[in-house]
Parts: structure tokens; C-alpha cells; sequence
């Protein structure tokens, strides 16, 4: 249920003693067609420059070490994958699952070990977790959903509520045939599964939140209602910019998915109706409240949080109201902290199942 034509473009060993280089430049960006010995970027070791060439042919779906980021032997720095990998045999298998009249679509990959379910944030979808899901898999049995009014799910959101949202969780761990599984949740994905914890602890092995919503008031309102209004690229990509704390990762591509996911039909509706979820009416400050949930929780799943310093959207400063929650801050990254640092996101989630 893998995918073996998305390859990871990795750190090269140039000698011996190599255990870092650092990423000058890159001569491609996202979105290139690469062909076998392209040249890729530049990198300079402590002893020897050069310039890495690709291995293999496709396009460069993401370029993840920065210009500048010292990254270890063999740590991956892009990647590259079919045009559509959707399409390519044997990449994650899309299901359906029906969830209160509702179609849930969900992706899964992965054959043995623990089930691990990734749970997106607003405006999010299951492709929210592409530097993720592939990873976790070669060890782990990992599912991503769509939530209602997400990704290719039916866009009927009812009352917007958290709890109608953790019922598609619950929905898919039946759909699945899953007593048990680590829970992922990304934003309001973190609410939403904090949520499906407190109904069935029972059902959840470890509860990993990554910058989630409802640990304090503060949250960027802003950023919320630009998201949900913007109907141009030019309203819409400074607005997913606060999303990353390196802006340039926010290329053409991305603004044009998202701009073509905001016309679908029901997505509006869904998207604004989440907000009076999100937001205390007419107030620029959080309604829900995650503290509480995990209180109803009794302690009975292990929680971990996981922040990025430079979050703008959520502060980071809010991983304190997690009580009980082992904390992972990742200095100098962003509220897609498990896009901008996916490695360091995944330690955080192993570690987390290995303490379960």
C-alpha cells in the first residue's frame, strides 16, 4: 500500500567523516520536472562543496531543508513523486467510510504494527500529512481522513459542532475495524481528537496534538476569517503565509489547491459555519475548550504536545495548559510545524506511541 515512485531526495555522504552538510542553494524549486542527473542544490560540507544531482526522474513536490539548514547524513531535504501521485499504483488506498449519513473519505497505507489516524485542521485535508503519512507507515498502520466540509468528504458540516467532527474519527476507527489506535491531531484535528478521546478513552492508545486549538484564548482571527473569505489568489496566499515561518514554502501550487478546494460547492458554507466553532461569537478569542476534554479524560490516554515556536496562528505558549502532556517546542517553525519540520514531528509521535 506504498508508494514507491515518491522518493526521498536525501543528504548525500561525501567521505568518511561526513556527518552534516548545509544547503546553499537550490537550483530547483517546487513544481520542477527533474529528469536523472539534474542538478538539484548546492551543498557545502566542513571539507568539500558540491552540487547533489538527482537519482531519479519525476517532480519536486517539496523542498523541505532550507537554504542555510545544516541537515544530517541521510536526513531528507525533497522530495520527488509522480505528477499526480493519487494516481500512482499502489500509493495510499482511498475509502469511503459513512459516518452519520455523511461520506467520509480516508486514506490508508502501511501493513503492520499500531494504528496511527491523522486528523487535518481547518481548510486542511488528509494530504495535510504527505511528510508524515508515507514515514510512520513503513512501521505503523496510518490512516488520514477528510473531516466533513474537507477534502473530498461529503461538505455537509451540521452544526459545526467538535463533536459531530470526532464522530467521523470514531467513524473511520469502525470503518477500519480498529479497537485501539494513536491519535494525530493537527489544530482544530487536535480538538477534534482530544475530543473523541474524552467519549472513548478506551479506544485511543496516545494522543499526540500538534499546535492544537482550545489551550487558551488567544488565537489569530484574523487569519481564520481571511481564510474562510478569500475568493482570489491575491487575497488568499498572504493569508496561508501566516500558516509557515518561512512564507516562501507558500508556492503558486499550493494557493491554486487551495483556491480550487474554496469553490467547491458546500465549501463556503462549511468553512464559515466552523468558525463560530472556532471563534466565540462576534469575539476574536477561542470557544473551544481542549483543557476540558482531556480533563474528562481522566488521564487514562498519554498525551503529547507538540508546538512550533514561531507559531502565529495558535501561540506556542499555550502548550503549558496541557497539563499532564509531555511538551516538544520546535524552535523557528510555524503553526504547519509538521510540514516545516516533519522529521522532528515524527520523534515526537514514535516517542509518544513507544511511551503508550
Amino acid at each position: 500500500m506504498t508508494d514507491e515512485r515518491i522518493v526521498a531526495v536525501t543528504m548525500p555522504k561525501w567521505g568518511l567523516s561526513m556527518q552534516l552538510g548545509k544547503i546553499t542553494g537550490w537550483i530547483v524549486a517546487e513544481g520542477d520536472d527533474v529528469s536523472v542527473g539534474d542538478e538539484l542544490a548546492d551543498i557545502e560540507t566542513d571539507k568539500i562543496a558540491g552540487t547533489l544531482e538527482s537519482a531519479d526522474a519525476g517532480t519536486v513536490r517539496r523542498i523541505i531543508a532550507r537554504v542555510g539548514e545544516d541537515v544530517p547524513v541521510s536526513g531528507t531535504i525533497a522530495l520527488i513523486a509522480p505528477a499526480d501521485p493519487d494516481e500512482a499504483a499502489g500509493g495510499p488506498e482511498v475509502q469511503t467510510a459513512e459516518v452519520g449519513g455523511r461520506q467520509i473519505r480516508y486514506a490508508g497505507a502501511g501493513q503492520y504494527g499500531d494504528v496511527v489516524l491523522l486528523v487535518h485542521g481547518y481548510g486542511g485535508d488528509r494530504n495535510s500529512w504527505l511528510f508524515l503519512h508515507e514515514p510512520l507507515a513503513e512501521r505503523h498502520r496510518v490512516y488520514a481522513l477528510d473531516l466533513p466540509g474537507h477534502g473530498t468528504s461529503s461538505k455537509d458540516v451540521g452544526d459545526g459542532s467538535v463533536g459531530l467532527l470526532a464522530d467521523a474519527v470514531l467513524g473511520v476507527l469502525d470503518a477500519v475495524a480498529v479497537e485501539r489506535a494513536h491519535l494525530v491531531g493537527h489544530s482544530l484535528g487536535g480538538a477534534v481528537a482530544a475530543a473523541a478521546t474524552a467519549r472513548h478513552p478506551e479506544r485511543v492508545r496516545s494522543l499526540t496534538l500538534i499546535a492544537p486549538a482550545g489551550f487558551g484564548p488567544e488565537i489569530n482571527a484574523g487569519y481564520l476569517r481571511g481564510f474562510a473569505d478569500a475568493q482570489t489568489r491575491r487575497e488568499l496566499k498572504p493569508v496561508v503565509g501566516q500558516l509557515f515561518a518561512d512564507e516562501s514554502l507558500v508556492t503558486r501550487q499550493v494557493v491554486d489547491d487551495l483556491l480550487a478546494y474554496k469553490r467547491l460547492d458546500g465549501v463556503d458554507e462549511a468553512l464559515h459555519t466552523l468558525l463560530g466553532t472556532l471563534l466565540e461569537p462576534g469575539g476574536d478569542t477561542q470557544r473551544i475548550d481542549t483543557a476540558a476534554a482531556l480533563t474528562a479524560a481522566g488521564g487514562a490516554v498519554p498525551v503529547t504536545v507538540v508546538w512550533g515556536s514561531a507559531d502565529r496562528i495558535i501561540p506556542a505558549a499555550q502548550a503549558g495548559s496541557a497539563a499532564g502532556a509531555s511538551r516538544h517546542v520546535i524552535d523557528g517553525a510555524g503553526h504547519m510545524v509538521h510540514m516545516e519540520r516533519p522529521a522532528e514531528v515524527q520523534s515526537a509521535i514514535e516517542e509518544a506511541m513507544a511511551g503508550a
